[in-house]
């Protein structure tokens, strides 16, 4: 049986875990989780998986628990976060927080030997080379939880790295895919976050509309696939049927296909090398879709994934700078402060004004990240 500490528990990704976790009792089990701000949620998991440590946002939030469950460890903020994820009953780690958060977290678990199955895709974004490095050092796995990098991970069973000439991402292109750039001026938060295939929480709903989404997952398979950018392609697939697909030397052309279903990849990272049954996800039936279609990728429509290529190309801190930029800029686009195209506007700014640092080490980054969001909180004021 594997032990699972769950960060981001109450998010789209978590919710899903815990329902694998559900399904398979003698599979799995849950030592601890990160609950953020949802209390309510945060009382119905603990009363049904009974984990041996909570951690929550809010002080208050964590007195309340902890005397709500007194058999049980609650705690909070940061702290509460880095200890949920090296608890020592679990044996894997499952990042699911939203932003750079999880950074911190995830190399604390690496530290303590966990396996690493990671979701939160701005913990590779902001420091591939440190989180890469100390996972190499320590003899931990980091298996990918996207579906996009599912897909990648299990085209490269059996294969040889060495043989790959590059790997595609798929696109489904967002909630606008069909919108012409001067269409997108005046869209709304409502009708950015309605996602024609996949059900995700807000902020990576705003982020596949922009296709930042998808750039931050370039520059994570570039870490995870130990990949050069030339060698990571985009292709724009409506469908969301095939995840992903990897092109070898010899021109095969490798993909994994399935319906759009976030717990495949999910139990995948989970359950590798073997597998387990997921019968109440939906068979793929590709008589019913008739036709796949693909579309190549315009930068200038889809300007968020071009920052992203020159950001992962730069290097150092300027993949932080970009993140955090992006996620201030979400934000105040969620709050209505921004519009849709300021998003890029911002982010854009964010950029040109920094000076990235080679090689940083964490301080850097994390500085950087600071500098990045004051940057764009004086932009907004």
């Amino acid at each position: 049986m594997k032990t699972i500490s769950l960060l981001g528990a109450t998010g789209s990704i978590g919710v899903q875990t815990l329902d694998i976790i559900r399904k398979h009792p003698d599979s799995f089990a849950l030592s601890s989780f990160s609950a953020g701000k949802n209390v309510d949620k945060a009382r119905q998991i603990i009363n049904e998986f009974r984990p041996a440590l909570v951690s929550v946002l809010e002080k208050e939030d964590a007195e309340r628990l902890q005397t709500e469950y007194p058999a049980i460890t609650v705690l909070h903020g940061s702290k509460g976060l880095e200890e949920a994820a090296v608890h020592e009953k679990a044996d894997t780690l499952v990042n699911a927080v939203i932003g750079s958060v999880g950074l911190q977290p995830t190399l604390k678990a690496i530290e303590a030997g966990k396996t690493i199955a990671i979701a939160n895709k701005e913990t590779l974004v902001t420091a591939g080379h440190i989180v890469t490095a100390a996972a190499k050092k320590a003899g931990v796995e980091l298996l990918p939880v996207d579906s996009e990098h599912s897909a990648i991970f299990q085209c490269m069973q059996g294969e040889h790295g060495k043989n790959v000439n590059r790997i595609i991402l798929t696109a489904s292109g967002g909630s606008f895919r069909d919108k012409k750039r001067e269409e997108l001026a005046d869209v709304t938060v409502e009708q950015t976050l309605n996602h024609p295939n996949w059900s995700m929480g807000a902020k990576i709903t705003v982020d596949s509309a922009t296709m930042m989404n998808k750039g931050l997952e370039v520059i994570e398979a570039h870490w995870l696939f130990n990949l050069p950018y030339d060698q990571i392609d985009v292709i724009l697939h409506r469908e969301s049927i095939i995840h992903s697909m990897v092109e070898f030397h010899d021109r095969s052309v490798m993909a994994q296909l399935g319906s759009p279903d976030m717990r495949v990849p999910i139990q995948y990272a989970l359950t590798w090398p073997d597998r387990l049954p997921l019968q109440d996800t939906a068979p793929l039936n590709l008589a019913e879709f008739g036709q796949l279609h693909f579309e190549k990728v315009d930068f200038n429509r889809f300007r968020m994934l071009r920052l992203a290529y020159e950001a992962g190309r730069a290097a150092g801190t300027m993949p932080a700078v970009m993140n955090a930029a992006n996620e201030e800029a979400v934000a105040a686009f969620l709050n209505g402060k921004l519009t849709f195209l300021q998003i890029e506007e911002v982010v854009e700014r964010a950029m040109e004004h920094h000076h990235s640092i080679l090689s940083p080490e964490l301080g850097a980054i994390i500085e950087s990240d600071a500098e990045a969001r004051a940057f764009v909180r004086s932009f907004l004021s």
